[in-house]
């Protein structure tokens, strides 16, 4: 039996790591943890500052006069809910150069260790199952052909009605952040070596939650 059930979820962008988690963190009762919705919260707030994307000590400076939490899978910046807001493309277009520093990582890390001191969490990111939680319980690499993500992006963005979006524009913003994420220095995306991989290019959401549940409950 195992007492506390710690849940890690890595990939790339548009994998569709955040909707699969929450799900799974219905029907197991867990709670998640959405890390990649820090990493926007705190852009919002550095482009909502005015604050130069390249300057890491004004970058650092906002981070630690900042409050990011989560409740009833919402997530909050400074007390107010920015679910939406950190959705939009231009968070999109910056989040990675925001997250690509060391420094936030680090900071970051730490706060989502506090986070994740619950019963039961199932936490995703690019980074939980190598960096954030080592020694999570179950631990899933999920990712998707680029063209797919960058389909399932483009109408992400149309369906919140996002303007002047296209799926050429998305698809090759989209090779960047993979790029970016998987090259920088201090813990890029990698799938960690005792984890389960999941390719959900040809899959629906309900077909990879109930593969992830069922790894899970040992079916």
């Amino acid at each position: 039996m195992i007492e506390r059930l710690v849940v890690a979820i890595d990939g790339p962008a548009g994998a569709g790591k955040s909707t699969i988690s929450k799900k799974i963190a219905n029907v197991l009762k867990l709670e998640y943890i959405d890390t990649g919705a820090m990493y926007r919260a705190l852009t919002l707030k550095v482009l909502e500052e005015g604050i130069d994307i390249n300057d890491v000590d004004k970058i650092l400076d906002i981070l630690a006069k900042t409050s990011i939490t989560f409740n009833d899978n919402h997530i909050y910046l400074d007390g107010i809910r920015v679910d939406k807001e950190i959705r939009e493309n231009r968070i999109n277009l910056h989040v990675s150069d925001i997250a690509k520093i060391k420094e936030v990582r680090r900071e970051m890390v730490k706060i989502q260790r506090k986070l994740s001191h619950v019963s039961n969490v199932i936490m995703d990111g690019r980074d939980i199952g190598t960096v954030v939680l080592p020694n999570a319980n179950f631990k899933f690499f999920i990712t998707a052909s680029v063209e797919e993500r960058a389909n399932r992006r483009y109408k992400e963005l149309l369906s919140k009605g996002e303007k002047n979006v296209n799926y050429e524009q998305i698809l090759k913003e989209i090779k960047e952040r993979d790029r970016i994420d998987s090259t920088r220095e201090f813990a890029p995306l990698k799938k960690a070596k005792d984890a389960y991989e999941i390719d959900t290019t040809n899959m629906t959401i309900c077909e990879v939650v109930n593969k992830i549940i069922n790894i899970i409950e040992g079916r």
